[in-house]
């Protein structure tokens, strides 16, 4: 009798060919060229390099989400279940972001990384440019930008928002045809295997995007552009990972996970994000990667769009730290009520300001501008180093997203835990090893 094959098992790739290796072999080879030569790191286009893998990964953004949440939605019989997902996606984000505020608040008081700061406030015409943009912000044009003016319009601008509402109402249209919508539905499913298509194509410029991002950044502003504003830097880095272990930690130990296997499952997208600073640039393959562990479509469709913009932990921790940090630089004493303001401000301007480039920065004055004009200038004395913090806001934005997908799945009863278990235990699927033992 003919044995089976000892190779049967896949075998595992070689490291230089896996995606997380390139990236941060990228990002180290980009921060030396822009820290020992700055002046080819700052050529256009090297920056291009980053920009450019960007703008592709945007360019799918707005398709991908239509057609998962369109699917999602076509494919549930029941409309009340959409309501309640999204109530509870919605309960789960305020209640999280409202930690990320309360840690970056008692941090900021504890370690006071503003108290010793030396020097004047510097004079920053772009920190009052976005001052004046923060001005603008109002909750009423943050609720009518949602709707869009034109479905294509929404499309056009890639407005995450925008895309979601018309996504979900075509959706609910889509589920109410019943059997007359089967064909449609099939269609979307289709048109969404070969946009991941694109996706994974665009994923293989990974490496030159994270590349080309990081020199430009070390190389405009240098190691040296830190300063004394390093210590701020440190004390958000240490904070976000605080939230990331304890509060994020203990969600995922209740919801039947480890938190430190899933940030290694999702480490191809966090390098991704690492090299880019923007969030956006790993969405659809989380979305894929949330879907292959256990999530259920719907949930995923609903949960990751929306958390974009009201799921920003990364972005509530930096703005009480960094308004505490101002506060004290600049020798203003905000009381308990003024502190507590921040929280509540906080909480909003967050939503606000989604989408919109700069947004953490934005977000900033718009708190700034209401707990206490007066520290609006020393908006300046952050800005320089805003683009190092931004890459930590991301990576917290992310992880917080991902693991509010597989909390809301558990939550609604739709988590597939054997897959979850083999997923996060990178154990490979039975069925796939018993199609590799037929065929050996």
């Amino acid at each position: 009798m003919a044995q089976v094959p000892a190779a049967s098992a896949p075998q595992r790739k070689p490291l230089y060919k896996l995606l997380y290796v390139q990236v941060l072999c990228a990002i180290v080879l980009g921060g030396l060229l822009g820290w020992l030569a700055p002046h080819i790191a700052t050529n256009e286009w090297i920056k291009a390099l980053g920009d450019g893998f960007i703008k592709l990964i945007k360019m799918l953004i707005a398709p991908i989400i239509f057609c998962t949440v369109v699917s999602g939605i076509a494919h549930i019989q029941d409309a009340k279940k959409v309501g309640r997902v999204g109530i509870k996606a919605l309960v789960y984000f305020e209640v999280v972001s409202t930690f990320a505020l309360v840690i970056g608040l008692l941090v900021a008081n504890i370690a006071r990384p503003g108290a010793n700061f030396a020097g004047k406030v510097p004079d920053s015409t772009a920190a009052a440019q976005f001052a004046k943009q923060a001005g603008e912000m109002h909750s009423v044009d943050f609720v009518l930008n949602i709707i869009p003016d034109s479905v294509v319009g929404a499309f056009a601008k890639g407005d995450i928002l925008q895309v979601l509402l018309f996504s979900i109402l075509f959706g609910f249209a889509v589920m109410a045809l019943g059997e007359r919508g089967h064909t449609l539905r099939d269609l979307i499913d289709d048109v969404a295997h070969g946009i991941f298509g694109v996706i994974a194509i665009v994923m293989k410029a990974a490496p030159l995007g994270a590349f080309g991002a990081m020199a430009f950044t070390i190389g405009r502003y240098g190691p040296a552009a830190l300063g004394n504003l390093a210590g701020l830097i440190l004390v958000f880095y240490l904070t976000s990972a605080l939230f990331v272990v304890l509060v994020l930690g203990a969600i995922a130990r209740i919801a039947g996970f480890n938190i430190f296997k899933f940030i290694a499952y999702i480490k191809d997208e966090l390098l991704i994000v690492l090299g880019t600073s923007s969030s956006e640039s790993a969405l659809p393959q989380l979305m894929a990667k949330l879907e292959r562990l256990g999530c259920s479509k719907s949930v995923v469709g609903l949960v990751v769009p929306t958390g974009y913009s009201f799921n920003l932990d990364g972005t509530n921790i930096y703005m009480t730290l960094a308004t505490l940090f101002i506060a004290q630089a600049m020798g203003v004493d905000l009381n308990l009520t003024q502190q507590l303001t921040i929280l509540a401000v906080a909480m909003l301007t967050s939503k606000g300001a989604s989408g919109v480039t700069g947004a953490g920065f934005i977000t900033l004055a718009a708190t700034l501008t209401v707990v206490n004009p007066a520290l609006v200038p020393g908006m300046a004395i952050v800005f320089g180093i805003d683009k190092f913090m931004s890459e930590c806001r991301a990576l917290v934005n992310i992880t917080g997203n991902g693991v509010a997908t597989v909390v809301v799945s558990w939550w609604e009863g739709e988590l597939d835990h054997e897959k979850l278990h083999r997923a996060l235990n990178r154990i490979e699927d039975p069925t796939d090893l018993q199609v590799a033992v037929t065929t050996g």
